[in-house]
């Protein structure tokens, strides 16, 4: 999934939280509607709070285990949030792409924000591959 996430982003002209949405979506795990929801992520919400792909992320976690299917949703969000923050130390968009703050839209930027992309796509993987183990 993380390599669709990817090519999404580098290659098909999907935003950050769009790009680990479709994804999701062509590994058949939510609905294609799903999409559209996405769209408002990117960049920070439009205002470079939290980062894009964190959100898609967690638009899938919240759609495969939210409401009225337990706390696992809350459980795997918050999760998901700490090994984010271990290994980028922020979830801020201004703040992870600080040094791109003069040219949002640079393929620099682009580049760099790939990796958020991958790592939460690679994140999104090993929470579904860990839920699905723990309905075994």
């Amino acid at each position: 999934m993380h390599k669709k996430a990817i090519d999404n982003f580098l290659n098909k002209g999907y935003s950050c939280s769009e790009s680990v949405v479709k994804a999701a979506i062509d590994e058949g795990l939510i609905d294609e509607n799903v999409l559209n929801i996405a769209t408002s992520f990117s960049g920070g919400m439009g205002s470079g709070c939290l980062c894009g792909a964190i959100a898609g992320a967690q638009i899938v976690i919240g759609y495969l285990y939210g409401k009225n299917k337990s706390n696992t949703a809350r459980i795997l969000a918050k999760e998901f949030i700490e090994k984010f923050k271990e290994t980028h130390k922020a979830t801020c968009c201004r703040v992870l792409t600080a040094k791109f703050k003069d040219d949002f839209h640079s393929k620099e930027r682009k580049l760099h924000c790939v990796n958020m992309v991958e790592f939460c796509a690679k994140q999104l993987e090993d929470i579904l591959i860990k839920e699905k183990a723990n309905l075994k």
